[in-house]
């Protein structure tokens, strides 16, 4: 009878054994640095951005956020339409995806308060990173890393879903009126965090027009992007046009720019509302042929 439970004792050792997890070590890595992840989309204290007071706006975020953590969280097994299994293991080596570009907007209502409001009900199904009002005060409004609202159906060059690499940037302006000094100002000066922060090429600030031809037409024409792309936001055609060439292809230049070219003329007015403003008709004159060309070469340089 000894000898029997000697002999459990030596198996329930064994099974033991061979249930150890040899990844304990490196999971416990993989918990540490996913809360300190967690830690980093939950929290919402201001960002110092120089000159700007940041407003304090309550809202059903946390419950949101909820939400994403208990995604981040998830481990264990998934049953696959095959019969298989997965199993978990977790990496060390991981980190939260980064915006590569930025989008900005008009938000075509009256007031920043109307924005707000706008963007803390469910029903809208809207949102974007940033508000920035008349003023130049900066509201933040989702953490960088997760994914806004605000790009809708769009696309530029190969990316198909601006909403899940970029940020969103709304501009208090009604579309009628240019946009204030204070606003650019402030504007320029997150512009600048960002792109410090994310390394986000200078060729990837763009217009909502830009990514959806057609079917948006913010930033408006008063929009300044010659301005913003004299500080590293966003190419600008040259000062003196070189005219294109006598074969020169618009449809194909255009959409290696980035445009959707499905419907050509409308990629040609937000093309125009862009880098020409003064003209945003699809009408091709010489400048508008060699403005692309411009762009053109800067975007493939």
């Amino acid at each position: 009878m000894t000898k029997k439970i000697f002999c459990y004792l030596i198996l329930a050792v064994i099974v033991c054994s061979c249930s150890t997890n040899p990844y304990k070590t490196t999971e416990k890595v993989y918990d540490q640095q996913l809360k300190t992840l967690e830690n980093q989309i939950t929290s919402k204290d201001p960002q110092q951005i120089p000159g700007v007071n940041p407003l304090v706006i309550d809202t059903s975020y946390a419950q949101q956020l909820g939400i994403i953590k208990d995604t981040l969280s998830k481990t264990g097994s998934t049953s696959l339409i095959n019969g298989i299994s997965t199993e978990w293991v977790g990496t060390v080596n991981f980190n939260l995806r980064k915006p590569s570009f930025v989008i900005i907007h008009h938000t075509a209502q009256d007031s920043l308060q109307q924005t707000i409001s706008t963007f803390t009900k469910t029903k809208t199904q809207v949102s974007a990173h940033y508000v920035i009002s008349e003023n130049g005060k900066v509201v933040q409004m989702l953490n960088d890393y997760l994914r806004a609202w605000h790009a809708g159906n769009s696309t530029w060059g190969k990316t198909t879903d601006l909403n899940s690499c970029s940020i969103g940037i709304e501009l208090d302006n009604n579309g009628f009126k240019p946009f204030t000094e204070a606003q650019i100002g402030s504007l320029v000066a997150l512009l600048t965090k960002l792109k410090k922060d994310y390394n986000i090429p200078t060729q990837n600030f763009l217009g909502h027009a830009d990514i959806a031809p057609g079917r948006k037409q913010d930033p408006s024409a008063l929009f300044p992007w010659k301005i913003l792309a004299e500080k590293g936001f966003g190419i600008w055609p040259d000062e003196v046009l070189e005219p294109a060439p006598f074969d020169f292809k618009i449809e194909p230049a255009l959409r290696i720019i980035g445009y959707n070219t499905k419907n050509l003329t409308a990629a040609i007015q937000a093309f125009k509302l862009h880098y020409i403003q003064t003209d945003a008709t699809s009408t091709l004159d010489r400048k508008t042929i060699d403005t692309i060309y411009s762009i053109f070469k800067k975007q493939v340089q």
